[in-house]
């Protein structure tokens, strides 16, 4: 079979999407109005089914790079066994239906009022089995999306496209030193932050993140000033000119020249200018 580890995000949201809806709309479909209720409830099933099964396949084909991060394989396998016994449990489910299906389907060709009675029977069975699969369905999302976001499974490599690696270590470089900063590891902050430019030269994004880490992590405003004259930010990008301008102007600060920071202030694109992020510097020099 082909690997299907690249589009297991896709196939999950089916699974999510169809057996939570589905659960209500089953449920509804024994008021036996309005009449599409009980195909559409059997048609989710189904279809959430389905994608239970290649939502498995996929995982596993996905969770080899996952599994392979430091202290990440305990959340990975825990995550695959949920997903496995939520397919399991819908797999018996479905079977139930079609059951049901079919004996309601006979017992309107043959006018059997017990058989329509085991029928309805086995269709409360479903609801409440399927009611019990929808917790492990959510449990399995929440395993699924604890892997992701605090383990960061597959997040950047997925792909395999050395591009995307290296987004994943920009935003772990980036993160890491905002929180080294805030608990006063500055000097650990600037090294971060100084491996994230060092990597990738060509973003003028980075690189203005190198010359606020120079004021703020190093206080070497003149460090500063050097890196924000070799950086070209294009006329057309206004954002990254404020960003160009307030940092001059707190390089300049922090060498004690106030006119130079005031020039600085007044180089911010007009758009820019009565913003709280220029105000709040201009009144740094009383007005």
């Amino acid at each position: 079979m082909p690997n299907l580890g690249a589009f297991h995000p896709q196939v999950v949201h089916f699974v999510v999407a169809s057996l939570f809806l589905g659960l209500p709309v089953y449920w509804l479909g024994f008021l036996r109005r309005p009449a599409f209720l009980r195909p559409m409830a059997s048609v989710l099933l189904l279809v959430g089914t389905l994608a239970a099964f290649v939502a498995v396949k996929s995982g596993t084909d996905a969770h080899g790079p996952a599994e392979r991060l430091p202290d990440t394989r305990d959340a990975v396998v825990e995550h695959e066994e949920l997903g496995e016994h939520t397919r399991n449990i819908f797999a018996g489910v479905l079977l139930v239906e079609l059951a049901a299906l079919a004996l309601a389907w006979r017992a309107g060709k043959v006018e059997a009022p017990a058989m329509r009675r085991a029928a309805t029977g086995l269709r409360v069975v479903v609801g409440v089995a399927w009611a019990a699969g929808v917790g492990f369905v959510y449990e399995t999302a929440e395993h699924g999306g604890r892997l992701v976001y605090e383990y960061a499974g597959g997040v950047g490599y997925r792909t395999g496209d050395t591009e995307d690696i290296g987004r994943l270590l920009r935003a772990g470089l980036y993160a890491q030193s905002r929180l080294d900063r805030e608990a006063g590891r500055t000097e650990e902050a600037a090294r971060l932050v100084s491996e994230m430019a060092a990597r990738h030269p060509e973003s003028t994004e980075v690189q203005l993140l190198l010359v606020e880490s120079l004021i703020l992590d190093r206080q070497d405003g003149r460090a500063a000033l050097d890196a924000l004259a070799a950086l070209h930010v294009p006329e057309d990008n206004p954002r990254m000119l404020l960003r160009k301008h307030t940092s001059a102007f707190d390089a300049y600060l922090l060498l004690q020249l106030p006119d130079s920071a005031a020039m600085a202030l007044d180089a911010v694109p007009e758009q820019y200018r009565e913003s709280r992020t220029v105000t709040d510097r201009r009144a740094k020099l009383g007005g």
